[in-house]
């Protein structure tokens, strides 16, 4: 099996039902009624949440509730897990339905992100949690060290939210909708200044789609 060079990197069994379990997208899933990686997806959320939070903790005792939590989110969103994802090459090892490989679906940040969470509950669940929260500081760490360096940064709603209001006099608004099971929908937004789109992102949930669109609306906002 392909999979198994991922295998050999992740210091995983070879042949491990986890690990293939953890790279088998929806679409493929119900296709071939197997089993999909949402549910392993679910549970990587909550190590890597953990293990970010943890180490907030250990690493960086100045940081408060409020800033630990600002820097919390800018390592454990989309971007950064897809981010991960790549390095790892996991796009090229996702098993998709027909209609997800024609539309390159192994590119997708938001589809990368989920594959990564679920590798991560892989790990936890083969190695366990020690192991685990190594494998995510190790590919999350330098994203955990740029955050905590200025935890004060403004996010990108409240950059949008002070541009608009300085330079067009008027506050963005957003539209939401989710799509997939409860426990593991993809959120998409839509950010609006004065009735025009100006920007659009995904996220894991509402707060990371929204700011995903307010990142792409100011960097279209400022070219």
């Amino acid at each position: 099996m392909v999979a198994n060079s991922l295998a050999q990197r992740l210091g995983l069994l070879e042949g491990s039902e986890l690990l293939a379990t953890a790279l088998t997208h929806s679409s493929f899933a119900a296709e071939n009624s197997v089993e999909s990686n949402e549910r392993l997806e679910f549970l990587g959320d909550a190590v890597v949440d953990l293990a970010i939070t943890d180490a907030i903790i250990r690493r960086y005792p100045e940081l408060h509730q409020g800033t630990g939590s600002l820097t919390r989110s800018k390592v454990v969103n989309e971007a950064s897990l897809a981010d991960a994802a790549r390095r790892l090459d996991l796009g090229e090892y996702v098993v998709l339905g027909r209609g997800e490989l024609k539309s390159l679906g192994a590119e997708r940040s938001s589809l990368l992100a989920d594959a990564f969470e679920a590798v991560v509950a892989a790990v936890y669940l083969e190695r366990g949690y020690d192991v685990a929260a190594d494998f995510v500081l190790e590919h999350l760490g330098d994203a955990l060290e740029t955050a905590a360096a200025s935890p004060d940064e403004l996010d990108p709603k409240s950059q949008l939210r002070q541009w608009c209001e300085a330079r067009a006099g008027a506050l963005p608004s957003y539209e939401v909708v989710a799509d997939g099971p409860s426990h593991a929908a993809n959120f998409s937004a839509v950010v609006f200044l004065d009735g025009a789109e100006v920007g659009r992102g995904t996220g894991r949930s509402k707060k990371q789609a929204e700011a995903a669109a307010a990142a792409n609306a100011l960097e279209s906002l400022s070219a």
